[in-house]
């Protein structure tokens, strides 16, 4: 009778653990499961090159990953660090969320990449400068928009799904 006792508390204890730990798990950045459709122009000696590159930059678990940097370079998944995040009002009195991200690696080979970018609601902006022992290689800019875009406003006389929802009840 014993041992049923000392099991079963010890079930209702580790269940009362899982379901805090649940419960009370940390939210997500606010760039997790983002993914950004990016346009990546190399820069030489101050001018731009040819043809833009067509990339996607994907966030997950405080880490990005670009299909051009893995192709490339062989970068997976680099760690980011949010420098800035914050919530202003625009000139149209829309709220605005502002973030100011960066991510540095360095490889086995002494190549050190440093990405610095802007994230302005669902527009990014930023740069990729990669190193060899201190010394400038390849220098990368790119701007893009959030795959899926900005939510389009509906125009003066249609009804949203949320006003048909609302007259219904």
């Amino acid at each position: 009778m014993e041992n049923k006792t000392k099991f079963s508390i010890s079930l209702i204890t580790l269940s009362f653990i899982l379901v805090t730990s649940f419960a009370f798990k940390g939210e997500k950045d606010p760039l997790h499961k983002r993914i950004f459709n990016i346009s990546i122009v190399e820069e030489k000696e101050g001018s731009v090159a040819k043809k833009p590159i067509v990339d996607k930059i994907e966030f997950k678990d405080g880490k990005l990953f670009s299909d051009f940097l893995f192709e490339k370079f062989q970068y997976k998944w680099l760690k980011y660090r949010i420098n800035k995040d914050s919530i202003y009002t625009d000139s149209t009195d829309t709220e605005v969320r502002l973030l100011e991200v960066t991510s540095a690696s360095t490889d086995t080979k002494d190549l050190t990449i440093i990405i610095d970018f802007v994230v302005l609601e669902w527009d990014i902006e930023g740069t990729i400068k990669m190193t060899k022992g201190d010394k400038p290689k390849k220098f990368f800019s790119f701007v893009g928009r959030e795959k899926g875009g900005k939510p389009k406003k509906p125009k003066k006389g249609e009804k949203t799904s949320n006003d048909a929802e609302q007259k219904k009840e």
